[in-house]
């Protein structure tokens, strides 16, 4: 391969990383572990998946743990929902019988039922207790590697400084990408808002996909520009120096950024725009504090459920969001109801099974059929109204009978706890139908909230942790613009904020203000830069928002 080569993938995680490539292909279809077996062995091999199991959610708790402090916001979610499956016994029953009818290793049988459910994942929305395709390739790993015996991650040994070059990337990987220090990742199939690539984003590893993992590249000096998307292989001096004069203007930036945190992000024309931050515990919201965050624009009160058996009762949810929640007293809080179902798993007594959840009973569907959960949240916050400067949030709105219910719920409840005035109230508008309904919605509501991650996946039936369809999951694409357009003009007098991933780049920024959002929920670790890109903006006071 020639020198100074520049290759053009898509941008998925911001930054510039500089580093020797290390071509990476996972061992587990090498391991010893694929082997027919006779009837007698059958009983053998089903007690070494129970022993597998049991190891795979050992390390899933203690990668959860560390998580916490080293990924930030969802990482404990999503290994503690790696955690759960790993011990459902329908998924290792499915296993055991694998094993028995086609008389198959273990492993064998662990690698064909995970496909299958990859299979599947890839070929329509996800289960609602579990995570997606690449979290299904990602537990079988683990299980294969524990029937094997062994115990390291095939990143540990990483060399620090190095620039990962794979073909997909997994949730665990970022943590051992971490501890190894690596500059960047290139990926040939990656999707902008995978946990894995929402986990390097956070915690600002650059990535790029849609490049080859070619070992053709291994062990050369690479490139990796995680704003347009470029990566060059054994660049020349030149293209050394235009590097890292970019890689010294972007850290200038972000350092000018830092500086101006806690002033008011306030556009060139004038108008000033709340960056609030998207929180999932107490140390997001120390952090969000920290970086000049105006507010808490989103804590998710599924955060509050992780590690319990059952749905904690009103005084135990009301303590949890407390002690979430407390750094941020004086500041805006908004708190989202209870929203399961597609990738998003809580603990209840219930089953929860349906042949598509993501087009079914999830977010405010959910909680209309147990209005007894949807009471005890609505207690809970109303215990804390006092001591915040409290707003809910009603996640997976589609009609305006949704938020009537929940308004009416929510002053009865006030009237009966004395609580004045009560919280504002608002909706999350996720779907096409509830931006073509927005102002319908909004006659119940204080505020409206645009969830654009799964906005765009509803608008183009693609589902955003599904690589095979990434090229039509655009949630920048000019019909999000369109849609978000359209709830503005249906709700013009109504404040508008944007929360999903559109909102943390400041890319984005300009074009995102100049069609009437109000405010933005960002990452903590994003606040900074986002409140310097709406500095940036030229938009000016918009008459429909501000008269």
């Amino acid at each position: 391969m020639s020198t100074g080569v520049t290759l053009h993938g898509k941008p998925l995680s911001p930054g510039i990383g500089r580093g020797k490539a290390v071509v990476h292909r996972s061992s587990i279809t090498r391991l010893g572990e694929f082997y027919q077996i006779g009837p007698a062995d059958v009983e053998a091999e089903c007690r070494r998946v129970d022993d597998a199991a049991k190891q795979v959610k050992n390390d899933l708790a203690t990668l959860a743990e560390s998580a916490e402090s080293m990924i930030g916001t969802g990482g404990s979610e999503v290994f503690q929902a790696h955690k759960t499956m790993t011990m459902d016994p329908d998924l290792l029953d499915r296993i055991k019988n694998e094993i028995e009818v086609e008389e198959v290793s273990a492993g064998r049988a662990v690698r064909i039922i995970f496909k299958r459910l990859e299979r599947q994942f890839n070929a329509m929305e996800a289960d609602c207790a579990r995570a997606k395709a690449d979290d299904m390739q990602d537990l079988m790993r683990q299980f294969v590697r524990a029937l094997a015996g062994i115990r390291g991650h095939e990143l540990e040994g990483l060399p620090s400084g190095s620039v990962l070059i794979a073909s997909r990337l997994m949730p665990t990987d970022i943590f051992h990408l971490l501890r190894c220090r690596a500059t960047a990742v290139v990926l040939d199939a990656g999707c902008a808002t995978s946990h894995a690539v929402i986990f390097a984003r956070e915690c600002g590893l650059p990535c790029v996909g849609g490049i080859p993992a070619d070992t053709a590249y291994s062990d050369r000096l690479v490139l990796v520009d995680g704003y347009d998307g470029s990566v060059v292989i054994d660049p020349w001096p030149e293209q050394q120096r235009a590097f890292m004069a970019k890689h010294e203007q972007y850290e200038q930036a972000q350092v000018q950024a830092r500086v101006h945190a806690f002033r008011p992000a306030t556009t060139r024309a004038g108008r000033t725009i709340g960056v609030l931050a998207n929180i999932g515990r107490v140390e997001d919201t120390q952090n969000a504090v920290a970086n000049g965050a105006d507010g808490i624009g989103l804590y998710r009160i599924e955060q509050a459920c992780l590690g319990l058996q059952t749905f904690p009762d009103t005084a135990t949810l009301r303590d949890e969001l407390c002690k979430t929640l407390r750094p941020a007293q004086g500041l805006p809080v908004v708190v989202r109801l209870l929203d399961i179902g597609a990738d998003k798993s809580v603990p209840l007594d219930e089953e929860q099974s349906e042949p598509n959840p993501a087009l079914g009973c999830r977010g405010i569907r959910f909680l209309l059929k147990h209005p007894d959960l949807l009471q005890t949240q609505i207690d809970a916050l109303l215990q804390l109204a006092p001591d915040f400067d409290l707003s809910i949030l009603v996640p997976m709105v589609t009609l305006s009978s949704d938020m009537q219910y929940v308004n009416q719920q929510l002053q009865l409840s006030a009237a009966r706890m004395k609580i004045s005035p009560t919280p504002k109230l608002g909706a999350m508008i996720e779907t096409p139908a509830s931006a073509m309904a927005a102002g319908e919605i909004a006659r119940y509501a204080d505020f409206l909230s645009i969830g654009t991650n799964d906005l765009t996946q509803y608008t183009f039936a693609a589902d955003r942790q599904n690589s095979s369809v990434d090229a039509y999951f655009n949630d920048a694409h000019d019909i999000i613009f369109r849609l978000i357009k359209i709830i503005r003009e249906e709700a013009p007098q109504t404040q508008l904020s944007l929360c999903g991933e559109l909102a943390s780049r400041p890319e984005c920024t300009g074009r995102i203000l100049e069609h009437g959002v109000t405010s933005l929920s960002v990452s903590p670790g994003c606040v900074p830069e986002i409140k310097q890109a709406v500095r940036k903006s030229e938009t000016a006071c918009l008459s429909l928002v501000c008269s």
